[in-house]
């Protein structure tokens, strides 16, 4: 590799770097003289080695370790990659936040799901290990064994829940293995809905999953049981799953401003539609997230117009601040029109990897940036990379998971509308589906960008997502080519206006409180609604809500001042009680009701229409007023009191007293 450590030095306001070419070997003693001290050390092949001196130098040191090598510096342009060299060391030395852990517990205790001779093998391989049981859904011919060490049963798993640590399972026609059985198994009772718990679940059925995206969901593990080699992998990782495990908790959620649903009127359904763990549940006016389900394949978060599903992996806005830091550096270095290529640590980075070491490398323009989960990109995160001065991104899909793309599709129609509606040429977002890396490799070579923004953004990223939306639309509409007032969108888009029928919205305000992120709002003194545009996610709680459907929505993303203003949508002056003057309603609302009751049953005396332009209390006043009115009972008894009842007692003895002298 090409390294300049002065030149990296300067870059980075260091005072110096230290080029080492075999610190792992010949070298160690510079790494025993700094432990102790913060570390940032260019290679990642062998941690585990200074991990070890460390640990025997130091008690703690706080050690980061980056991969300059396959991403930057083995690469036929290795001689023109210090501005990434650069970029790729600023990233890895930011301070991160660990993530907040859940702990799962398993004591080992084993469902082994399967038919005859395949099942029996593996529980009895299993049973020298684990506590198992074993659920035989057909026995066939497998004779029953000679040792009974481990329960057997007969039944088929109607249905499952659960997570590694805490499994459920309700079996039909279940049964015990009869222990007279000889050459085969015979089961005594058949009883249906039967809960089995256990920690861990090896399929063997070979039929339909007990769970969605089962290769997802710890603690169960499910092979085909004719692949002998997949099973031996499976008993083999199976016995390592006992004990207490740390798992991240890959999300936040606000439950405050979830678009799910209000009042039972239900707008949002993307992060239910888009789950493969079935981790997300409709919960009232919001969804619920089981956190210990949640494998963090991080689509609800890319789908999530609100942002009240945020991933927390890395903790907090770290991800921005990579962007920032990388683009920053990197620019800041002499570089010009980076690539960034996104991928995540499995497949993204072996790809890299091969190309690095079999290939000509990553180009020097072309910088990696890893992710959990590509699934995890949203909008924010490929619109804020835009503005920091990316001019394309990359995002590194395997041909497996071309299913789970079609948010990531999405986002790149809107991008695409967004950069070519303000007059930014060429292609700013693309999905590789990856199957051939060296014609991958060609295509990176071959393929060059288009121009960044001509002036990269350099905000930090603080709010949620609407805020991080509106910085980096706001910097590149004000970057922009050809700036315009709006967009126009397809529908489904996350940004847009509601267009209101003024003659039919009768002012109930009902779509108020039904709004999650508070587009719409009221007057405190008079009837009167108010709309801002850029708060809008058009989720249509307020259209699903409006009971004189006046409202409907209109996709399109709008760059001018007055979308960020609250607008008034519709006014009016109140309508006054006509009996003690007070305003209550506005007049469109009255005058609704009025039209609606006219001729019905209960207002077909004279006057009593009048009832409706009154205020709650005047309205019940006038019907115990009304001799005509059903409540009218006459004139209300006096109420009687301890010395009522006293007077009545004596001047009830004293007549007693008249009676018996006058005799």
């Amino acid at each position: 590799m090409a390294l300049d450590g002065q030149a990296l030095a300067r870059s980075l306001c260091a005072d110096a770097l230290p080029i080492y070419t075999q610190l792992c070997r010949q070298q160690i003693d510079a790494v025993k003289a700094a432990a102790g001290a913060p570390l940032l050390i260019g290679c990642t092949q062998e941690q585990p080695v200074f991990d070890e001196v460390l640990t025997a130098v130091a008690a703690e040191t706080d050690v980061v370790y980056a991969n300059i090598r396959e991403r930057a510096g083995w690469s036929a342009e290795g001689d023109r990659a210090l501005p990434k060299v650069a970029a790729l060391l600023a990233e890895a030395a930011l301070d991160r936040e660990p993530t907040p852990a859940l702990t799962l517990t398993s004591r080992g205790t084993t469902l082994v799901y399967g038919d005859g001779h395949e099942a029996l093998a593996a529980a009895q391989q299993l049973a020298r290990r684990l506590s198992v049981t074993l659920l035989l859904r057909d026995a066939g011919d497998a004779m029953p064994p000679s040792l009974t060490d481990f329960a057997i049963f007969r039944g088929t798993v109607r249905a499952a829940k659960g997570r590694l640590g805490a499994f459920e399972v309700t079996v039909d026609a279940y049964g015990a293995a009869a222990p007279s059985a000889r050459s085969r198994f015979r089961f005594d009772g058949s009883a249906d809905g039967v809960a089995i718990a256990c920690d861990l679940i090896l399929d063997l059925s070979g039929e339909r999953p007990l769970f969605a995206a089962p290769a997802l969901r710890d603690g169960y593990l499910r092979v085909e049981p004719s692949d002998q080699l997949a099973v031996q992998r499976a008993l083999f990782d199976i016995v390592d799953l006992v004990g207490e495990f740390d798992k991240p908790r890959f999300v936040r959620f606000n439950a405050a401003i979830c678009a799910h649903s209000r009042n039972g009127i239900v707008g949002c359904n993307r992060c239910l539609e888009v789950c493969p763990t079935q981790a997300i549940v409709p919960a009232g006016d919001h969804v619920a997230i089981d956190p210990f389900i949640c494998a963090g394949h991080g689509a609800c978060v890319s789908v999530c117009p609100t942002g009240a599903v945020a991933f927390d992996l890395p903790r907090g806005n770290l991800l921005f601040e990579r962007l920032r830091t990388l683009l920053t550096t990197y620019r800041q270095c002499g570089g010009t029109d980076p690539v960034l290529l996104m991928h995540d640590a499995r497949f993204g980075e072996e790809l890299i990897a091969v190309i690095a070491r079999s290939g000509d490398g990553l180009p020097a323009h072309v910088i990696p940036f890893a992710v959990h989960e590509i699934t995890q990109i949203g909008l924010d995160v490929l619109l804020t990379a835009l503005a920091y001065g990316a001019a394309q991104v990359r995002i590194i899909a395997a041909a497996a998971q071309a299913d789970a793309l079609a948010p990531l599709h999405q986002h790149q129609s809107l991008i695409e509308s967004v950069m070519t509606g303000l007059g930014y040429p060429g292609e700013r977002l693309i999905i590789d589906r990856i199957a051939d890396p060296q014609a991958y490799e060609k295509d990176l070579y071959g393929r060059r960008p288009p121009a960044a923004v001509a002036r990269a953004a350099g905000h930090i990223v603080l709010g949620g997502r609407q805020d991080t939306l509106e910085a980096a639309l706001r910097h590149l509409s004000a970057s922009a080519p050809r700036p315009v007032e709006f967009i126009a969108l397809a529908a489904g888009a996350p940004f847009g206006r509601i267009l209101l029928d003024e003659a039919r919205c009768t002012l109930c305000l009902a779509c108020v409180p039904a709004c999650p992120v508070g587009a719409l709002g009221d007057h405190p003194e008079m009837p009167q609604l108010t709309f801002t545009e850029s708060a809008c996610v058009q989720c249509g709680l307020c259209r699903a809500t409006c009971p004189e459907r006046a409202i409907s929505l209109e996709p399109r993303l709008a760059f001018t001042d007055a979308a960020r203003a609250k607008a008034v949508l519709k006014s009016e002056a109140p309508f006054h009680c006509i009996r003690c003057g007070k305003p209550f309603a506005s007049p469109a609302t009255i005058a609704r009701m009025l039209e609606a009751m006219a001729g019905h049953a209960l207002y077909a005396r004279d006057g009593a229409l009048d009832l409706i332009k009154m205020c709650a209390d005047c309205r019940v006043e006038a019907q115990f007023d009304d001799p005509a009115a059903p409540f009218q009972k006459g004139q209300r008894p006096v109420p009687r009191t301890t010395d009522d009842y006293l007077r009545e007692r004596e001047q009830t003895r004293r007549g007693g007293s008249e009676d018996q002298s006058d005799g």
